[in-house]
């Protein structure tokens, strides 16, 4: 019992907030040496400091994007921004009053959020994170890990993301776990893994009942820029294909749209960074189209209004999503039939 006091005692002097203990050190603490039952009651007292230093902080300011330059894009409904992504839709900064919701989701809840209400929490999300007043995790304890566990998870969303380290989605959306259900891969891309991507997302919508899946592509995508410099030097794939080979030649269609959009804009050639740039919001728009033909289930809810598939991408300089909203042609794209490549 006396070790017990002094370990409280010692962490209570360790850095954090206000000269107060950091939520890491008290964890280290607990894990480290207290047993369970003390450790619960050190949890107890943890969380209610981090309320109240939440209600004495202020958000820190905002995020610098980079300059815009507005050029063509025909055809389609968004608009291309030079050093930024395509522009229809962005988040609105969150004002002072505004009070996220801090309620845990679990499968206990019986209502399932619509996909407006998602669409919504995710640009407020990202209005967050733009604004340094990141503060979903803040909240977050081993309780509501073990709600989780319990009762099950019920995610808001889904999100087709890039597997680049610098696009974190729940960071992005500042979201607590179990809000997003989140798939990632190089180049957000369904050309070589139909079957695992396809799968999973309709399991998030017909097993987790999600409303809303979102596509998100992001700025400087590694995978688009190896396509273009591929087409572009019109590098043969090689006989013995990796992967990786498999995977940039799938993307080299969107980009192939993408040079032959931005040349009829320019009225000429087109350099490899504005290709890719546009390829970016091409890709997404494709992997959208994929998903509805490739996946019966999500076509008829989408088809119904139950769920929405939206297109969008992030910009890893300036940390804003561009929501770009469904596909311009999903009546069409709703109308088609095909099956999974074996």
């Amino acid at each position: 019992f006396c070790s017990n006091c002094l370990l409280i005692r010692v962490v209570r002097r360790l850095p954090g907030r206000q000269g107060r203990p950091t939520r890491s050190s008290l964890q280290f603490a607990m894990v480290r040496f207290l047993p369970p039952s003390w450790a619960h009651l050190v949890t107890l007292a943890m969380q209610a400091r981090v309320q109240q230093d939440t209600a004495s902080s202020t958000a820190v300011g905002m995020w610098k994007a980079r300059p815009f330059a507005q050029v063509a894009s025909p055809n389609r409904g968004y608009r291309i921004m030079s050093g930024s992504m395509p522009q229809k839709e962005e988040s609105q900064v969150v004002g002072p009053e505004y009070t996220p919701n801090f309620e845990l989701r679990t499968a206990a809840d019986e209502e399932r959020i619509p996909a407006e209400g998602a669409l919504r929490r995710l640009k407020n999300g990202n209005a967050r994170f733009l604004n340094g007043a990141s503060n979903m995790l803040k909240h977050w304890d081993m309780g509501m890990a073990g709600a989780l566990a319990n009762q099950g998870q019920a995610p808001y969303a889904a999100v087709l993301g890039c597997a680049d380290s610098r696009a974190p989605v729940e960071l992005i959306f500042d979201a607590l776990p179990g809000d997003i259900f989140v798939l990632r891969n190089a180049g957000n891309t369904l050309t070589s893994a139909e079957g695992s991507m396809v799968g999973s997302l309709e399991f998030a919508v017909n097993a987790l009942g999600v409303k809303l899946i979102l596509v998100m592509g992001h700025s400087d995508c590694g995978a688009i820029k190896a396509a273009t410099a591929a087409m572009l030097t019109a590098r043969e794939a090689p006989e013995a294909q990796t992967p990786l080979d498999t995977l940039i030649e799938g993307l080299q269609p969107v980009v192939q749209q993408a040079q032959l959009k931005k040349e009829q804009a320019n009225g000429g050639q087109a350099s490899a960074e504005e290709i890719a740039r546009l390829a970016t919001a091409e890709n997404t728009f494709a992997n959208v189209e994929r998903l509805l033909i490739y996946s019966e289930s999500i076509r008829e809810k989408v088809s119904s209004g139950e769920v929405q598939v939206h297109a969008g991408a992030y910009d890893v300089a300036s940390g804003r999503v561009t929501f770009f909203g469904e596909h311009p042609q999903l009546p069409l794209i709703l109308g088609m039939r095909t099956t999974l490549k074996k």
